[in-house]
């Protein structure tokens, strides 16, 4: 069913990441991300023709642009405007609850929604914003230029090592190559392009112009697989060379050293390093393009002497020193929470994995784990089936008790965990290489978001039924959402290979396959799968999920164990309103995991961060809340996404705050009344934990 008109979009070329249309109904101008799948509207009074423009003419990079005509136009959503003057200077800041007027003069103004969209306009301009909508008033009928540019990232080459270490350093070396920055704005997300592709082969083979920036900094390390490959994401960072050597430290060409084996050991200091000098870097660039007021940077002038006005000029290796000069005890609780570490099994075929996991920042850490058996990952579904009376699981009637054993990385301080190498993981993800190969091989899309729901058992409809509800429910976004009851195998054969930004299947799964009318349908057996992500909803359906992968999807959730189909229902419920809130399918997982037993029998494979839509404002938010005798406490927290990822900024809509935060901070936390409660949980669709439940934002308000 579709719950939104379709626009047409003739004026974005197939190839195109970005192209701009009109919508179906009312006046204005849509610019759709048609890579990740992300639009914005702007609404405008009057009819208006695009027409192409030069994309050059912006302050920062666009992808194309097009010039229209209006006395006005209002964008819903935004979490900001910034507006800059002809020389890229920042003339003021927009948040909610703002009405100035600019003088006539020449203007750029940066939207901060789920792309990155560009406005230039010559005029005298009025700004008026609430929590709901920016409107921007012009006095007459004016040229304005709408330019944008596409979140996604590929790389730029391939390089080619052999499995020789010291030539595997010398690839690690060029991935600084890809950084569009070596100043503090590197911690930009939108600064840091994807490392070159790593290939293994007879001879080593890096590109003519693939070189690390020139920082003046070395990282040495002993000429080992499993010491590069920790190091990775740091050499990439700092835009520095990896060497040889028996202790590990880094080096500057001023003299300045800093050992990396510590009395925390060599993995620990690493990670303190990318983290500490990460950090820093967010807090001295409020010095640069955004000079906003940084909560962290408050923080940390509190605890430190640093100057940051002094470190924003600084040369790499001297900033450097001066960061790693406080010690990391005295900031650390002030960093946001870190979005994934990656276990890393360091052997030679998961060397091609190397870029994916450096374009994260991940922090990397080689296994330290324990085996499992599926006795004991089956528990927490033992005790769900204890405490109900229901017994049916999602399993096929006939399918054996598994015997598989399975991995469990050590628990580390981040938001995700990841794991690479062999074996099936509990509590953290099986990211592949075909997962980010599909991934950068995605295709620029026009249209709507298509989901096709599949319900292969009846007695499983309780869970086709609140998914129906749910799907497409999101009026500002195009949707398309198909049905499917009592398939055959042919007949899910033929849903499997059409192409859907999302599956969600319902019903029993085993390591034979998906249930069908007629029999078993083998995923192994379907050449091509046309659903970019999907929700495997049955019995260890973890098999059948990397066949998923192995013929097109770029990743999904899927089941390790049995589950009991009322958890089941739950989870696919909860599951479904999260990605349909824009939510990245690792994240929606996440948020399960802490309302139900049920889902920690399930987990990612492939790339858990590709989300189905966008989120209403950007970001994918979480709150708590708690009450106190006399008002709530609320916790605003955000998790990273393609269009925010870490480094990026939030300012809560919270009556009364003036601050950003970074994304991932715990430190958004405000003691509010209920009704300054009630107005911010309006705003937008959010998950809210209170008392250790889930609730909906209007649920929450109604209880």
């Amino acid at each position: 069913m579709a719950q939104s008109g379709q626009s047409d979009e003739s004026r974005a070329p197939p190839g195109h990441e970005v192209g701009f249309s009109l919508p179906s109904e009312g006046e204005g101008l849509i610019v759709r991300d048609r890579i990740e799948r992300h639009q914005v509207r702007i609404r405008t009074q009057t009819a208006i023709t695009p027409e192409p423009t030069d994309e050059t003419r912006f302050w920062f990079p666009t992808d194309a642009a097009v010039r229209i005509e209006t006395t006005g136009f209002e964008v819903t959503g935004l979490k900001g405007i910034i507006v800059r003057d002809l020389f890229g200077e920042m003339v003021t800041q927009v948040d909610r609850e703002t009405d100035i007027t600019l003088d006539s003069g020449s203007y750029s103004l940066e939207l901060f929604t789920s792309m990155k969209v560009y406005i230039q306009i010559s005029s005298s301009l009025r700004i008026k914003a609430d929590s709901h909508r920016t409107r921007i008033e012009l006095p007459e009928r004016t040229p304005i230029h709408v330019g944008a540019r596409s979140y996604h990232r590929s790389p730029a080459t391939t390089i080619t090592t052999t499995e020789d270490p010291r030539d595997v350093m010398k690839a690690v070396s060029a991935f600084g190559s890809a950084l569009k920055t070596t100043s503090v704005e590197r911690s930009y997300p939108t600064l840091r392009g994807h490392p070159p592709l790593l290939e293994v082969g007879d001879e080593l083979d890096i590109p003519d112009g693939v070189e690390p920036p020139n920082t003046g900094l070395r990282i040495v390390v002993p000429p080992e697989l499993q010491y590069i490959v920790v190091v990775a994401p740091l050499v990439y960072y700092l835009g520095a060379t990896l060497g040889s050597g028996a202790q590990p430290r880094i080096e500057s060409e001023t003299g300045f050293v800093h050992l990396l084996d510590g009395p925390h050991g060599f993995e620990a200091e690493v990670e303190r390093v990318l983290k500490q000098t990460f950090f820093f870097d967010c807090v001295t660039r409020t010095e640069g393009y955004y000079r906003v007021d940084l909560h962290e940077r408050e923080a940390v002038e509190e605890r430190t002497n640093l100057d940051f006005t002094q470190l924003y000029d600084a040369e790499p290796g001297e900033r450097l020193k001066e960061y790693l000069s406080v010690p990391f005890d005295v900031v650390s609780e002030l960093m946001p929470e870190w979005k994934l570490t990656t276990h890393v099994e360091a052997q030679r075929d998961n060397l091609s994995l190397l870029p994916f996991i450096v374009n994260d920042l991940a922090v990397v850490k080689t296994p330290n784990t324990e085996r499992i058996g599926a006795d004991e990952l089956q528990a927490s579904a033992v005790d769900d089936f204890l405490r109900d009376e229901e017994t049916f699981t999602r399993s096929a009637a006939s399918s054996p008790p598994s015997t598989d054993t399975y991995i469990k990385p050590q628990n580390a301080e981040s938001a995700d965990q990841a794991w690479v190498g062999d074996g099936a993981p509990v509590g953290a993800s099986k990211p592949t290489q075909q997962a980010y190969e599909n991934r950068l091989a995605r295709t620029a899309k026009n249209g709507t978001i298509s989901i096709a729901v599949v319900c292969n058992d009846l007695e499983m409809s309780a869970e086709e039924d609140l998914v129906d509800t749910i799907y497409g429910s999101r009026d500002e976004l195009p949707f398309e959402v198909s049905y499917h009851k009592g398939l055959s195998m042919s007949e899910l054969r033929a849903v499997l290979e059409e192409q859907n930004d999302f599956l969600h299947f319902i019903g029993h799964i085993d390591g034979e396959g998906l249930q069908c009318t007629d029999g078993r349908l083998d995923a192994h057996s379907v050449g091509e799968i046309g659903a970019e992500s999907f929700l495997l909803n049955g019995c260890r359906s973890y098999d059948q999920g990397l066949a998923f992968i192995d013929a097109g999807a770029i990743g999904g959730i899927v089941t390790l164990s049995d589950v009991i189909n009322k958890g089941a229902v739950e989870v696919g419920g909860v599951l479904a309103q999260l990605l349909n809130m824009g939510f990245p399918l690792q994240t929606a997982l996440n948020v399960s995991q802490r309302n139900s037993t049920t889902s920690q029998q399930y987990t990612i494979v492939g790339d858990g961060a590709l989300s189905i839509s966008q989120t209403e404002s950007g970001m994918a938010i979480i709150c708590e809340v708690e009450q106190t005798q006399e008002a709530y406490t609320l916790t605003f927290k955000t998790y990273p996404t393609i269009e925010s990822s870490m480094g990026a900024l939030v300012k809560p809509a919270v009556s009364k705050n003036g601050q950003h935060y970074l994304v991932s901070s715990d430190e958004a936390v405000f003691e509010v009344s209920k009704a300054e409660l009630r107005e911010f949980l309006t705003l937008e669709q959010v998950p809210v934990f209170y008392r250790g439940r889930l609730f909906w934002n209007d649920e929450f308000l109604e209880s």
